[in-house]
């Protein structure tokens, strides 16, 4: 895919300011929606309409009139994608399914996680809709094609036993890291959160050995905070960079 049809935005939605990536091919206007946790009716109302607060980063249009000058009159929305099953991430994905009936994937370690979304989001005072139930599997290593759109999966458990990245390959520039809660700007996801197989050694291991052999300036949107690059991230991350004590530790 060429850099010049990735249109990419960013919106940090709920209590827990996570973020929702929605990921538009600009030739087509085939659509994905990464983590549609919360604050779906914002979400729907942008992609639909570009009414109300749209996202908080976006590299493409803002109005039809934008969206039109690539001969698109409308976004067709293909499929939801989860990097893991925590709350904030999945608990409004039936809100989304109800609008868009397409397929869900998700990893099937994180199954379990995700029947314990509505009791989890209640213990924080949130309410949320029965959980839902992903009809598409997320594996290791699957070339995953959603329209017009390509991506690589990478199972990359420790924050939860089903967590993933998702990698969007670009031909002419940076490629694009989903990374959910596996990797932050300066941290990782927590490996402490109830029911969720955490642990931290088993979150080392998969970003040095799926993370870091990535490229340099690949572009990465975390689960929470700023958008950083594998670079960056390997060179100066204090948990889990090269020059970690964690990696000195291994190696």
């Amino acid at each position: 895919m060429n850099s010049e049809n990735v249109w990419v935005e960013s919106f940090v939605v709920g209590a827990l300011a996570m973020r929702c990536s929605i990921v538009t091919d600009l030739t087509t206007g085939d659509t994905i929606i990464i983590d549609g946790g919360a604050e779906t009716d914002r979400i729907i109302s942008w992609i639909e309409n570009f009414s109300g607060p749209g996202p908080d980063w976006s590299n493409g249009p803002t109005s039809h009139e934008e969206l039109a000058l690539h001969n698109i009159a409308a976004r067709n929305i293909v499929a939801l994608v989860n990097t893991h099953a925590h709350f904030d991430h999945s608990g409004e994905i039936p809100y989304l399914l109800e609008k868009y009936p397409v397929s869900w994937y998700l990893h099937k370690d994180d199954f379990y996680l995700q029947s314990l979304v509505q009791a989890s989001a209640m213990r924080w005072g949130f309410e949320l809709p029965e959980p839902a139930v992903a009809d598409k599997l997320l594996t290791d290593g699957l070339e995953l094609t959603l329209g017009s759109l390509q991506f690589k999966i990478m199972h990359t458990p420790g924050h939860t036993l089903g967590g993933c990245c998702i990698l969007l390959e670009v031909e002419d520039g940076p490629d694009q890291l989903f990374a959910g809660d596996t990797l932050f700007a300066g941290s990782v996801g927590r490996t402490d959160l109830p029911n969720s197989g955490g642990d931290f050694d088993v979150l080392f291991n998969s970003v040095v050995t799926k993370l870091w052999p990535l490229d340099a300036d690949t572009v990465v949107y975390p689960g929470h905070g700023p958008m950083t690059t594998i670079g960056v991230e390997r060179t100066t991350n204090p948990f889990v960079g090269i020059n970690s004590v964690a990696f000195r530790s291994a190696n």
